[in-house]
């Protein structure tokens, strides 16, 4: 309850509010420990907020970037973070050559939703925190926030930007500072999966194929 003190006492509001306290964490990742790429000691920031439908905390970074984009443009790996296919675990650093360099698989077998044994928020960060379904990537997209560009997801609180993604057939980086892909935990068929596509022009939930591998943007309910 809110409240207030002066020389005559203490009085306290008749409402109840309740509210999430979302912390600012940090964390010691090791190359080859829950997927991670290499080995990097990251300090993660989080915020409460409701744009997915019901109050929950989410990262205002990509997992596994060193910070906040500077700007929806922004084209620093720093800022990028890692990238991800769908329901693996196991993450790529990508400066000019990407990290693990591992053979590249173009397809992703199975047909499921990316299992939380999988699931990298959960593995690198706790198991609290998880990857957003397509439908809270649907909610923060649509009113009040009503997305229309990049400018306005980095305008957002989540600060989301155009850190690009990993081809799907080839594994090379595309379009970072141009486009960014966040994947839901939510597949939309065999090899196809649900992700919030942002843009200069464009933001939108829609299906992209498994073995491209995309920003992971983490929330914990």
């Amino acid at each position: 309850r809110a409240y207030a003190t002066n020389s005559r006492g203490t009085a306290y509001s008749t409402v109840v509010s309740s509210f999430k306290i979302c912390p600012t964490f940090t964390v010691i990742h090791t190359a080859g420990t829950n997927g991670a790429p290499v080995d990097k000691t990251i300090t993660y920031k989080s915020i409460s907020t409701t744009v997915s439908g019901v109050a929950s905390c989410w990262l205002t970074q990509n997992l596994g970037a060193d910070q906040q984009a500077t700007s929806a443009t922004d084209a620093t790996e720093a800022s990028a973070g890692w990238y991800w296919q769908f329901n693996n675990s196991q993450g790529y650093q990508y400066s000019t050559v990407r990290t693990p360099a591992i053979a590249w698989v173009a397809s992703t077998p199975g047909s499921t939703d990316w299992l939380s044994a999988n699931d990298p928020c959960g593995l690198l960060l706790g198991s609290s925190w998880h990857i957003p379904t397509n439908t809270d990537w649907t909610n923060a997209d649509a009113q009040p926030q009503y997305w229309q560009s990049s400018a306005d997801t980095y305008g957002s609180v989540l600060k989301l930007h155009n850190a690009g993604y990993l081809s799907y057939d080839t594994g090379v980086l595309t379009n970072r500072g141009s486009m960014g892909y966040y994947w839901s935990n939510t597949q939309s068929a065999s090899t196809t999966a649900y992700y919030l596509s942002v843009s200069g022009t464009t933001s939108a939930s829609t299906t992209i194929n498994k073995a491209t591998a995309t920003s992971l943007r983490c929330i914990r309910n």
